[in-house]
């Protein structure tokens, strides 16, 4: 039995939500930030606004390394990775074009394609395999002549189900099929190189595993790729034209940037290559192994997600005979202090495929780096209490 006094210390497993616990660095840069590196980047001359812009440049160059995209200004900075979807899918996509997705993607997806349909852009929303993922010969029987994007997720959000992002963007880079991968639950925590995978669009949360603040986000965009713009507005630099300038990252970045959050982002990815994605992935897989194991030995308990021999993300998704996931979601918290999340997670695609829609959707489990045995131990002893 787990002792009831580690329960008086809040444990935090809810990090595909946000990242809570993160790296000190990350605490530190956004403190000098705000308190010595506060102007406005592009915007000035002086020391203070040459500074935020150093902050936007070592961002920009970090997060070039950490996925091997050729140039760092093929990185731009958005809120949050539902902007960057928002800017793939409206500024390539046009009416009578054909879009391939698969039916485990995040609201951030479904909603704006949804939205695309209305205005005739054809979508084709495919089934999945829980256990590996989009496989290539349902892909090979829905493309068309006007297949002109595949969109899907690396790792869901729900049931951590991972896609094999290579072998999908080679699918399409053969066939002409520009590729776009929603990298939210996996960048910082799985290796992602656009080069190598064949990734034309990759979209990233700053505030999950990569360690950031909430309002990080962005889009890597292949060179040679250009996407209309959704947003005009001063990008602080080519002021002089009424038009929205084509270089990027400018063309693509309008309004003053969220600094003090991309300080933290460099911090956090900084800590992410010299820790290393190994080091990282091997912890979390620990702590998944660890949950599965525990989970599949209480009754009432059901696990839905990759069988236990198939690569999963550092998610777990369970519905329990007694509870609602929400219900269940309320007592950890109150009862013994352990932060998890109950309902639909912000992908209702997701459970309606797995039919747990009507049951409100799922109780999820979500550690990270930062977690331990123990707080897997109290979670799961917290959970036999309630089956």
């Amino acid at each position: 039995m787990v002792s009831e006094q580690i329960y008086n210390e809040p444990i935090y497993l809810d990090n595909a939500a946000t990242s809570w616990l993160k790296p000190e660095s990350v605490y530190a840069a956004v403190a000098k930030a705000l308190r010595e590196r506060c102007g406005n980047p592009g915007r000035s001359g002086h020391r203070f606004a040459v500074a935020a812009g150093q902050i936007l440049d070592d961002a920009r160059l970090l997060c070039a390394q950490l996925f091997n995209a050729e140039k760092p200004e093929q990185i731009i900075f958005t809120a949050n990775a539902t902007i960057a979807a928002n800017l793939v899918l409206k500024g390539i996509l046009n009416i009578g074009d054909h879009v391939i997705t698969s039916s485990l993607e995040h609201n951030a997806v479904v909603r704006p394609l949804y939205h695309l349909e209305q205005t005739g852009i054809s979508v084709s929303k495919i089934g999945v395999d829980l256990n590996c993922g989009i496989l290539i010969d349902v892909l090979e029987r829905v493309v068309t002549a006007k297949t002109k994007l595949l969109i899907c997720n690396h790792i869901s959000n729900v049931f951590g189900t991972v896609n094999d992002i290579e072998q999908i963007g080679r699918f399409c880079r053969e066939r002409g099929i520009l590729f776009a991968v929603d990298a939210a639950q996996s960048a910082g925590c799985r290796n992602i190189d656009v080069q190598g995978m064949f990734i034309d669009f990759l979209i990233f949360s700053g505030h999950k595993s990569l360690f950031g603040l909430q309002g990080t986000g962005g889009l890597y965009l292949r060179p040679g790729l250009r996407l209309a713009t959704i947003l005009e507005g001063g990008t602080g630099h080519y002021s002089e034209s009424l038009e929205q300038p084509e270089q990027l990252p400018y063309r693509l970045e309008s309004g003053t940037p969220n600094t003090p959050g991309l300080a933290g982002l460099t911090a956090g990815i900084r800590f992410i290559l010299e820790t290393g994605i190994e080091t990282i992935a091997k912890k979390e897989n620990q702590l998944i192994n660890r949950l599965l194991t525990g989970l599949h030995e209480i009754s009432g308990i059901y696990v839905i997600g990759p069988e236990l021999e198939f690569e999963r993300g550092c998610v777990v998704s369970v519905q329990l005979e007694k509870y609602s996931p929400v219900q269940a979601a309320l007592i950890l918290d109150s009862s013994f202090h352990i932060a998890v999340r109950g309902g639909l997670h912000c992908a209702a695609d997701a459970h309606r495929f797995m039919n747990t829609l009507e049951n409100g959707g799922t109780l999820r489990i979500s550690p990270n780096y930062f977690n331990e045995n123990q707080h897997i131990d109290c979670c799961l002893d917290a959970l036999r209490k309630l089956s």
